[in-house]
This record gives structure tokens, C-alpha cells and sequence, in this order.
């Protein structure tokens, strides 16, 4: 009987790096928050004044109403499919067509990295405010920092964002509060922004703004791709999403009716930094803290689009719709270095090249096909039948059909009218 080889010393494999699951609530809606409000209202405020005057806080209302459909079809995908790339993800249990998968995939991606362009061109303009350097130079800076930071490690990121999300809720506040200071009868002037039923151009001209109001909403969808990072999903992205959507709707109508209430239209229009503009005009204040606070919005903005555009190219990675390469997580940070250098570098390209209207009108109208395509995703999945987890988020067949008649009315419909 001969003895057994010598087995060598026992194997060491080490453990594939995964992501961190440490999101919390509170850093959900933080999160959601940060991404939702920055260029939304701290820059396109005076846009949507320039299309809808004084009924622009009306268009941020039917952007948000939109919004409400789409986010309860999020909602519900996200308990079934948690996972990053989360769009491109419910396409492909939907359709099962890889094409259409890598399509949808591509458009979140030209989605986020316009945003962030978008955003980033509105924290170049507050920073001009107070440093003299080159525009494009401060874009550069303002883009590569953010790089820097999402690349840092998520929790880590996602705590920075959330402090600059404080500052920037906050700044907000300050400009509500002190616009009923200033003039407390602003609340009973509040009825005058809506439109009567019967002014036509009035009512195009809402649908005109709302499109871009819209992009002052996109964040929550956002939010699914780091659902593999949130602490019990099921439960914590809908309450996240909805939250995120009623502050971010509460604010933004709020500041919005201030604004085209009590400052000129054509000054509101005019100004590359209207918060700023407002906040001088209520108080009488050098416009240097609410500067600053702007900056940390908006800049807080180009973070999380880092973050989540980084994400669904890992997401992507990882079931092989992209080059395996793209899915690799630094050891130490945890974080894809590589996915989020390339969101940098594409994010540079158009934020140095386009103005920041076109920027939000053209991540409106990608955003939209992308929330057409989840909406008919839920429904097919409703339609074959296919059986949900227990105890996520349910919505009824309605609410997905609702979602899909409104994303297409406001893609369509600024053109027919247009």
C-alpha cells in the first residue's frame, strides 16, 4: 500500500472583489438628492424663464408629474432585477435581445455623460464668478476633481456628496425663506403663475420649459444603478426615489416662483448664475455664499454622474455586454478606475464643446427613450406574467401604460409644437 502524494500546501484563492454593500437610507436619498439638484435649478431656472416667463414653475410641476409614472416603474423593477446597469438590465429580462440591451446601455451612458457636462459648464459659470481663469479652464478642473472623487471609493464618495448635498438644500431654503421675508405676500401672488386653461400659448410654452425642467428631475433613475451598494433594496430604493422626488418637486417649485415673482424676467433670463442673482436681490448681500453654495451643488452634481455612469458601465462589464476589462474593481477603493476614467474623459469632451442648454436639452430627450423602454420593459414583464420576489414594490399595469403616454407626449410634443 503506497502512501498518498503529498498534496502541497493548501490552495489560497483569493476572494473576487465585489462591491461594497454600505448605502444606507439616509446616503440613498443624499444621494439621490445630490444628483437630482445642481444645474436643475441652480443654472436652468432663468432657461425655463426665457420659455415659460411666469408660468415657469408650472413646467416644473408636469416635469415632475411625468416623473411620478416612471419612478413607481423604476421602483418596481428594482426589487426584481437589483443589480447595477439597472435600465439595461430590466431591458434584457424584458426583450431578451442583446442589441436593444447594449442600446439602452449606450444611452444611459451618452445620457449621464451629457449631464454631467451639462452640470459641470453651470459650476464653471458660478466659479467665474470668483476666479479669473479661462472658462475652459475651469471646466477642466472642475471635471478631472470629480473624476478623482468617484473614483475615491463609494462610501467615501457618497459621504462628500452628502455633506455638499446638505450645503445645497439648504442654499435653497435660505433663497425660500428669504423671499417671503422680503415679501410675504409673494404666497398670495402664488395662483398668478398658473395659466388659464384657455391661453394656448401659455400652455406651449409650459411644454416648451418642461422638457427642460425635466432634466432638473433626472436623478432617481440614477439611483437603481447603485442598488447593488444600498443596504436592503427592496424596501430602501422606493422610499429613497420617492422622497428624493417630493423634496426635489417641493424645492424646485418653490425657488422657481420666487424667482420669476419678484426678479425681472429678462435679468433672470440674462444671468449665467440666477441663484446668485436672486439671492442679491432679496437680501441686498454680497452674493458670495450663496456663490459657494451654488459651486458645491453643482459640482456635487458631476460627482454622483461620475459615480453612476461608472456604474453602468461596470454593470455592462459584467454581463459581457462591454469588454470584460471595464468591469475590474480596484482592491483597494473597490471602485472600476477604469469605467470612471473613461466617464471623465467623455464628460470633458462635451462639457468643453456645447453650451449647457443644448447639454440639457439633448440628456432630456436621450433620458426620455430610456424611460419609454423601461416602462414597455414592466409591462411586457406584467404581460407574460412573470412572478415578482416577495415583499418588494408592486404597481398596478396602469401605472407603467401612464408612464409610457406621458415620456412620449414630452418628447414629441415640444417638436409639434416647435
Amino acid at each position: 500500500m503506497t502512501a498518498d502524494p503529498d498534496p502541497g500546501p493548501p490552495s489560497q484563492t483569493t476572494p473576487p472583489t465585489t462591491l461594497r454593500r454600505a448605502i444606507t437610507l439616509p446616503l440613498l436619498v443624499f444621494y439621490g438628492l445630490g444628483v437630482t439638484i445642481g444645474a436643475g435649478i441652480y443654472v436652468l431656472v432663468g432657461a425655463t424663464a426665457v420659455q415659460a416667463g411666469i408660468h415657469a414653475p408650472v413646467s416644473f410641476l408636469v416635469a415632475a408629474f411625468v416623473m411620478l409614472f416612471s419612478a413607481s416603474s423604476f421602483s418596481e423593477l428594482s426589487g426584481r432585477f437589483p443589480q447595477s446597469a439597472g435600465e439595461a438590465a430590466y431591458v434584457e429580462a424584458a426583450f431578451r435581445l442583446p442589441s436593444l440591451t447594449v442600446l439602452t446601455g449606450a444611452l444611459l451612458l451618452v445620457a449621464g455623460t451629457i449631464s454631467a457636462s451639462a452640470i459641470a459648464v453651470g459650476c464653471a459659470g458660478y466659479v467665474a464668478l470668483l476666479v479669473p481663469l479661462p472658462l475652459w479652464l475651469i471646466i477642466t478642473l472642475t471635471v478631472l476633481f470629480s473624476g478623482l472623487v468617484a473614483a475615491w471609493g463609494v462610501v467615501e464618495s457618497v459621504k462628500f456628496a452628502a455633506v455638499l448635498t446638505i450645503v445645497e438644500v439648504l442654499g435653497l431654503v435660505v433663497v425660500v425663506i428669504a423671499g417671503i421675508w422680503h415679501q410675504p405676500e409673494i404666497i398670495l401672488a402664488l395662483p398668478s403663475v398658473l395659466p388659464d386653461p384657455s391661453d394656448t400659448p401659455a400652455l406651449a410654452s409650459i411644454g416648451m420649459a418642461s422638457l427642460l425642467a425635466f432634466f432638473a428631475f433626472i436623478g432617481f433613475d440614477g439611483m437603481v444603478n447603485i442598488v447593488e451598494e444600498t443596504e436592503n433594496p427592496a424596501r430602501n430604493m422606493p422610499l429613497g426615489i420617492f422622497i428624493t422626488l417630493m423634496i426635489t418637486t417641493l424645492l424646485y417649485f418653490s425657488v422657481a416662483a420666487i424667482a420669476v415673482l419678484l426678479l425681472p424676467l429678462e435679468d433672470l433670463g440674462r444671468s449665467a448664475a440666477p441663484i446668485s442673482l436672486l439671492f442679491e436681490s432679496l437680501t441686498g448681500m454680497s452674493p458670495i455664499a450663496i456663490t459657494l453654495v451654488a459651486i458645491a451643488a453643482t459640482l456635487n452634481g458631476v460627482i454622483i454622474q461620475a459615480i453612476l455612469s461608472a456604474r453602468i458601465i461596470y454593470g455592462m462589464a459584467k454581463v459581457g455586454r462591454l469588454p470584460k476589462g471595464l468591469a475590474q474593481l480596484n482592491a483597494r477603493t473597490r471602485t472600476p478606475l477604469l469605467a470612471t476614467a473613461l466617464v471623465t474623459g467623455c464628460t470633458l469632451v462635451f462639457a468643453v464643446f456645447f453650451p449647457i442648454g443644448i447639454l440639457a436639452e439633448r440628456t432630456s430627450q436621450v433620458v426620455l427613450v430610456v424611460f419609454i423602454l423601461i416602462n414597455l420593459s414592466l409591462l411586457r414583464i406584467k404581460w407574460r406574467g412573470d412572478p415578482a420576489p416577495d415583499g418588494i414594490f408592486i404597481v398596478p399595469a396602469i401605472v407603467p401604460v401612464i408612464g409610457l403616454v406621458t415620456c412620449i407626449a414630452m418628447l414629441v410634443g415640444p417638436v409639434l409644437i416647435g
